[in-house]
């Protein structure tokens, strides 16, 4: 049925052509659809890169349609098993993933790793934050860590993510930078970062590691304070969120996002899709995204991406070895 939508399409903007001689030049759409998996809840980091790529696709004109499917459960192992045990009819079909799947795959949360699906690309990156409640009387890292110090034990910080994954490793991170014991930090995980805000929002915890781009859209809502960003210095998409840096912790951390298939897609579908991110970065429509999200553009497309995610699963390991959570 797609071969011959496709095959239609093609015939009909040949016919175009040759009455006005400029339509197929004028046509720029490279996939007929897209569905994005999303393996986690609505209102996290995954969720939100999936959504905000298939607006700019679609509002471009480089993709006819997008559809989008949550999956939570895992870890996000359960939509990567989905993935692979499914591969044959998935070709249409775009995972979003992120730093999680180096992590989880290297303290066996799931058995699979990237090397068993396709690699599309890695598209960007976005800081960490810790956020408090709006009405909480913790305005600063300071305030944080001072409360932290009277009772660790009632400081918990919150996250989309299990034990050990990212939310967790961030907050690990940071304490460690700022000279407390990381494995004294009492970390709840939520299924994304929705519920997790939710719980912070209740006072369940103290504070919430988060994607930038959530944190964001939180400030703005009027709902959180952020205080600390894991970037080098202050992001536009936000200038009044401190960096940790600022604060004399010296940590940063930027959590990449890209796209994966379905193990054996065949070669000229992930060069269609290749090719339509690509084209992406080049459009108002992405670059309306990007800067509302405080993202980073990092684009590694295919080899480029694999070198990147073992260049990450080493850094990575490294850091969780140190931090005792391998």
């Amino acid at each position: 049925m797609t071969f011959e939508l496709g095959r239609r399409a093609l015939l009909a903007a040949a016919a175009a052509v040759a009455f006005t001689g400029s339509a197929l030049a004028e046509s720029h759409q490279v996939l007929d659809k897209v569905h994005f998996l999303i393996p986690g809840g609505a209102g996290g980091g995954w969720d939100g890169t999936a959504r905000g790529t298939g607006e700019a696709l679609t509002k471009a004109g480089l993709a006819g349609t997008a559809s989008y499917e949550n999956m939570s459960g895992g870890g996000g192992g359960k939509a990567i098993g989905y993935l692979i045990e499914n591969a044959e009819s998935l070709h249409d079909t775009l995972m979003v993933n992120s730093t999680p799947i180096v992590i989880r795959s290297l303290t066996g949360v799931f058995p699979h790793n990237f090397r068993d699906l396709t690699l599309v690309a890695g598209t960007i990156g976005d800081y960490a934050a810790l956020v408090v409640n709006a009405d909480s009387d913790i305005d600063n890292m300071e305030d944080l860590l001072a409360a932290f110090d009277a009772d660790a034990n009632a400081t918990a910080i919150g996250g989309g993510s299990v034990p050990g994954g990212m939310d967790h490793l961030v907050a690990a991170m940071v304490m460690e930078a700022a000279g407390k014991d990381a494995l004294n930090v009492k970390y709840i995980p939520y299924d994304a970062g929705g519920k997790a805000m939710a719980a912070l929002l209740s006072g369940e915890i103290k504070a919430l590691s988060t994607g930038f781009s959530e944190a964001v859209a939180l400030a703005e809502a009027g709902e959180v304070k952020i205080i600390g960003v894991t970037s080098d210095e202050r992001v536009d998409a936000y200038a009044d969120a401190p960096t940790m840096k600022e604060q004399g912790i010296e940590t940063t951390f930027i959590n990449w996002r890209g796209f994966f298939g379905a193990p054996g897609m065949p070669e000229d579908r992930v060069a269609l899709y290749q090719d339509a991110i690509a084209k992406m970065y080049d459009t108002p429509e992405w670059e309306a995204v990007r800067a509302r999200n405080g993202w980073v553009n990092i684009h590694n497309p295919g080899d480029e991406f694999k070198a990147f995610l073992e260049g990450q699963e080493k850094v990575i390991g490294d850091l969780m070895k140190k931090l005792g959570f391998l």
